[in-house]
């Protein structure tokens, strides 16, 4: 059976270093067996490659495939503070943020990006409880942000 970072590897995907905080935070944090990590941003090279509104100037596709991104950064971050993915046992929950344009109702179906990537990397471990939210507005203009909170083994 293939490693996590394999996994991301077979999917066409590049785990990258992970995203320096844009204020004052840590990207992850371990406290005993589970990894909380910040809300990560769709930033790829340090960049968003889509800013706005999921609803407006976003397609609920282009956000889906956005929170795809947060979810990576978001697996970066967890690798930061264990050194290597295999160290997951179980994802356990996802908050993804949606920046929506008014009378936008989709969310979940964008926060399902980062869900259904986390399934693909971590299988039946990838499966997690969830929480899908509508804002007004994210840092930078991002159109999706998600955090996780994995447990891991020593």
């Amino acid at each position: 059976m293939s490693t996590p970072e394999q996994r991301i590897e077979e999917l066409g995907l590049v785990l990258p270093d992970v995203v320096p905080p844009l204020a004052a935070y840590v990207p992850a944090v371990r406290t005993g067996d589970y990894v909380y990590t910040s809300g990560q941003l769709p930033l790829v090279g340090g960049k968003l490659g889509v800013t706005g509104k999921v609803g407006a100037e976003v397609s609920a596709e282009e956000g889906r495939e956005q929170a795809r991104i947060c979810a990576i950064n978001a697996l970066a971050a967890v690798r930061s503070v264990v050194g290597d993915l295999s160290k997951v046992v179980r994802i356990v929950k996802v908050v993804g943020f949606v920046a929506s344009a008014p009378g936008f109702t989709g969310q979940p179906q964008v926060v399902n990006g980062a869900s259904e990537l986390l399934g693909e990397v971590f299988g039946e471990a990838g499966t997690h409880a969830r929480s899908a939210v509508g804002v007004a507005v994210l840092p930078l203009d991002a159109p999706v942000e998600v955090e996780i909170v994995a447990e891991v083994r020593a």
